[in-house]
């Protein structure tokens, strides 16, 4: 009797033991995903910085192109014209001259408008990568069982996912508060978006 008694302790002690162990190696994996998920919502925001501060900086040195071009244009236009007519100008009553003027090249401009272009479209990529990310855990932390169970122990998030939210516009945040949009007005689309209570 005594051998089949003790035989249950034991098998009651091994049962336990790998039910502890498995809780336990389910938790170290839950933790381990959940301490992952973290890591790649800050490198992902962190990224999503660096993307709008390159572009930023990329679109405001380009623009800064244009106005060089006029300096050098105006250095060239002013040279060329006192080559031809000397210091005080022509002083003839017509003249019989077909001109070749310096011209400013447009294409710059097109460059910066497909530069922003790409830098919006990275931009939004970069924070649509965010946001799925953030789905992502809080499905993890809230929308399984063992999710919801190992995070009863582990009080995950362990970061202000807050802190890592989008970044978006004044007009935006005031057009979801009133739930109001307005068309866009291509020639004023960067006024400040007007709101009726």
């Amino acid at each position: 009797m005594n051998k089949i008694i003790i035989g249950s302790i034991l098998c009651i002690v091994v049962l336990l033991g790998a039910v502890t162990l498995g809780l336990g190696l389910g938790y170290l994996s839950f933790s381990n995903t959940a301490a992952g998920f973290e890591v790649d919502i800050k490198a992902t925001y962190d990224n999503n910085k660096n993307v709008y501060d390159n572009g930023f900086k990329k679109v405001i040195e380009m623009a800064q192109v244009p106005a060089m071009q006029v300096d050098a244009l105006k250095a060239v236009y002013d040279t060329a014209m006192k080559g031809r007519y000397g210091a005080d100008g022509s002083k003839a009553m017509m003249q019989m001259i077909k001109e070749e003027n310096p011209k400013l090249d447009q294409g710059t401009f097109v460059k910066i408008q497909q530069t922003i272009e790409i830098f919006r479209n990275e931009f939004q990529a970069n924070q649509t990568t965010l946001i799925s990310r953030k789905q992502a855990y809080d499905r993890f932390l809230n929308a399984t069982t063992s999710g919801r169970i190992f995070n009863f122990i582990g009080h995950y998030p362990r970061i202000d996912l807050d802190k890592y939210s989008i970044m978006t516009s004044d007009r935006t945040e005031s057009d979801f508060q009133t739930k109001r949009g307005a068309a866009i007005d291509l020639k004023g689309a960067m006024a400040p978006a007007t709101t009726k209570p």
